[in-house]
C-alpha cells in the first residue's frame, strides 16, 4: 500500500580427568591459542551451544587446541554454574539449561524495534528526513514505526501500514537479503502499478534485486507516489538472517533517484549499527 503522503577468574580446584597431567597455570594463555583464561570458557560455551549433539572431552579440547585438563577444569565450573551439562551416561557435553533461561530473559531486548529506536531519532536529527522502519509479518511488510521529519512534507503512513514488496525500498531490500523462496513468490505474482514508474514487469524487478543486493541498498523513486522517494538498508541479527529494514522518506527535491553519497552513508551506517547491536557480525 501506498504510504500517505581485565578480569579476574577464581582457578577451580577440580582435579583434572583420571589418565591426564595436570597443567601448568599459564596453559590457558599459551601460544597455541593466544586467548586468556576467561576467553577460552566463553568461546567453549559458545562452541557448545552451536553443536547439534552433546560432545566428548576430547572434540572440545582438540577444537580449541587446548589439553583435555584445561578444558576439563573450565567444563566443571561451567557446568556447576548451569551453563554446561554432561550426560550422565555418555560423558559427553552441551549447552546447559542456563543458556535458555537468560536468552529468553534477553529476547525482549533484542526485539528490533527496542534496539532501533535511538537510531531512528537520530538519524532523523542528521537528515531531516522522515525515518521508517518495517519488518516481515505474517509473509506481509509492515511498517513497525515512522518517526516524522523535519521539513515541511509530513507522511501519513502509521505503523502497521503494509507495503508492496515491488513498489518500494523496503521491499527491495526484503526481496534482495530475505528468504528465496519470497522473492520468487512475488515475481510469480502480479506486481501492481502504482504510477508509471513502479517495476511492474518481472525481468525489470530481478535486474533491480540483483542491483540492490550488490550495493546494499535500495530506493524507489517516484515508484509508489509520484515526487517521493525512500532509501533503505537491511537490518540483520545474530544469525545473518534480516531482521528488519531501514529508511529515510523524502521528496525527490531533497532524496533523489540516485542519492548522494552522505544519505547512503547514513543510511547504512544506522543500519549496520542496528545490526550490531542485534548481535549480527560484518
Amino acid at each position: 500500500m501506498p504510504p500517505r503522503t581485565t578480569t579476574r577468574v577464581r582457578r577451580d580446584a577440580t582435579p583434572a580427568p583420571e589418565g591426564e597431567k595436570p597443567s601448568s597455570a599459564g596453559e590457558a594463555t599459551s601460544s597455541a591459542t593466544g586467548t586468556s583464561t576467561l576467553d577460552l570458557a566463553l568461546r567453549m560455551v559458545e562452541y557448545l551451544a552451536l553443536q547439534s549433539r552433546p560432545v566428548p572431552l576430547a572434540q572440545i579440547a582438540a577444537a580449541f587446541s587446548a589439553s583435555k585438563a584445561t578444558v576439563y577444569r573450565h567444563l566443571v565450573t561451567l557446568q556447576r554454574h548451569g551453563f554446561v551439562r554432561q550426560d550422565p551416561d555418555t560423558g559427553r557435553y552441551e549447552a546447559g539449561v542456563k543458556l535458555m533461561v537468560l536468552g529468553e530473559a534477553l529476547r525482549a531486548r533484542f526485539d528490533v524495534l527496542s534496539a532501533a529506536r535511538a537510531e531512528l531519532m537520530q538519524l532523523r536529527d542528521r537528515t531531516g528526513h522522515a525515518v521508517t522502519i518495517c519488518a516481515l509479518i505474517d509473509d506481509e511488510l509492515v511498517v513497525l514505526e515512522l518517526v516524522q521529519g523535519r521539513t515541511l512534507i509530513e507522511f501519513a503512513t502509521r505503523p502497521g501500514t503494509r507495503l508492496d514488496f515491488h513498489a518500494s525500498a523496503h521491499g527491495k531490500v526484503w526481496l534482495a537479503f530475505g528468504p528465496a523462496s519470497l522473492a520468487e513468490r512475488v515475481l510469480a505474482g502480479p506486481l501492481k502499478s502504482w504510477t508509471p514508474n513502479t517495476l511492474s514487469n518481472p525481468a525489470s524487478l530481478r535486474a533491480e534485486i540483483a542491483k540492490v543486493k550488490d550495493r546494499g541498498w535500495a530506493t524507489a523513486p517516484d515508484e509508489v507516489i509520484t515526487g517521493v522517494n525512500t532509501l533503505a538498508a537491511p537490518l540483520f541479527d545474530h544469525r545473518g538472517a534480516l531482521a528488519g529494514s531501514l529508511a529515510i522518506v523524502g521528496a525527490t527535491q531533497f532524496i533523489p533517484p540516485n542519492p548522494e553519497d552522505a544519505q547512503v552513508m547514513e543510511v547504512t551506517g544506522a543500519a549496520g549499527r542496528i545490526s550490531r547491536s542485534l548481535g549480527w557480525r560484518s
